[in-house]
């Protein structure tokens, strides 16, 4: 059996149901993604059509970018309908406050809503978030637009989108059944749980709440475009599972395969060979961007030719 871990680079993608649309940087990756974002948005405003999304709160980095070209180029949300894949939950299975830090509620609220101008964005009502008690809401929004025009968001370190986690050990499931999971809400994953601790609590396990709810495979497979994210090293080991392991539950987004239109967008360095060894890591932490600081503006990692593809639509 081939070692999927000793796949050269340029041939990562060859052979796969998911086309792989490789980034030179993270940086690069959010401008990538924010910009198809903006320009199917664009596009259904000028064909007189609604637009329904599925939207993550993770990775952040496309929607400094997002705000940006949406105020910039005048581009209308008046039409649009955001659905968060997931969120966190108390021990009782009810929403964090919007006031807590880890609360992708109130996390949306200050990165992204609050940041458009209130003649573009979108109206509060459309707005929507998975409810503990009333999960079918969600395939009655999508069932009300009649289409689901996208799904984006990471991809876990188990290789999960939203907050889809694989099946427990010993726990039998096909990839059929798994397809078929609805929203619910069901517990976090060990290996989760320590991924998000690394990169939200400093590592302390506690700090990260035992539950949450997503959005199911069910509504998110109903997409007519599903686009995935991997912007970072942590990503190399799920993205070669992903994309040459087999479809299987045990890697989620591996059953992405199966979809008509589904895009894994990865930044290089996601791409390098997760072959076992010891390391020394020293993570150089960045700056905040500008663009979260101060509205509208664009970061320092704001590549050009982004401004001049988004000009050229």
């Amino acid at each position: 059996m081939e070692n999927i871990n000793l796949i050269p680079e340029d041939q990562l993608g060859v052979g796969s149901g998911i086309r792989l649309a490789v980034c030179d940087t993270e940086h690069d990756l959010y401008w990538r993604m924010a910009i198809e974002v903006a320009e199917l948005i664009k596009k259904n405003n000028d064909a007189d059509e609604d637009t329904i999304m599925i939207v993550p709160y993770g990775p952040l980095g496309p929607y400094s970018r997002l705000v940006y070209l949406v105020n910039t180029y005048r581009i209308s949300l008046k039409r649009c309908t955001f659905i968060n894949m997931d969120e966190y939950l108390t021990d009782d299975k009810q929403y964090l406050d919007k006031s807590d830090p880890l609360s992708f509620r109130g996390g949306m609220d200050r990165i992204f809503y609050s940041q458009i101008d209130d003649e573009l964005n979108l109206l509060p009502e459309n707005r929507h978030f998975p409810i503990p008690g009333e999960e079918y809401r969600v395939a009655e929004l999508i069932k009300k637009a009649g289409k689901l025009d996208m799904a984006w968001g990471g991809v876990g370190i188990n290789g999960h989108f939203a907050f889809n986690e694989p099946p427990e050990p010993g726990e039998v499931v096909t990839a059929d059944e798994f397809l078929d999971r609805p929203t619910r809400v069901l517990a976090i994953s060990r290996e989760t749980k320590t991924i998000n601790a690394y990169l939200n609590c400093g590592g302390d396990l506690d700090g990260i709440p035992k539950f949450w709810i997503t959005v199911g495979m069910r509504e998110i497979f109903g997409a007519r475009r599903v686009r995935m994210c991997m912007p970072r090293d942590w990503n190399a080991g799920a993205l070669r599972k992903v994309l040459h392991g087999g479809e299987t539950p045990a890697v989620p987004c591996s059953l992405f395969n199966r979809h008509p239109d589904a895009v894994l967008y990865a930044a290089r360095v996601a791409l390098t060979s997760p072959v076992p060894e010891l390391r020394i890591y020293n993570k150089i932490r960045h700056c905040q961007p500008r663009s979260y600081r101060s509205r509208g503006q664009p970061n320092r990692g704001f590549g050009r030719y982004a401004m001049l593809q988004f000009e050229n639509i």
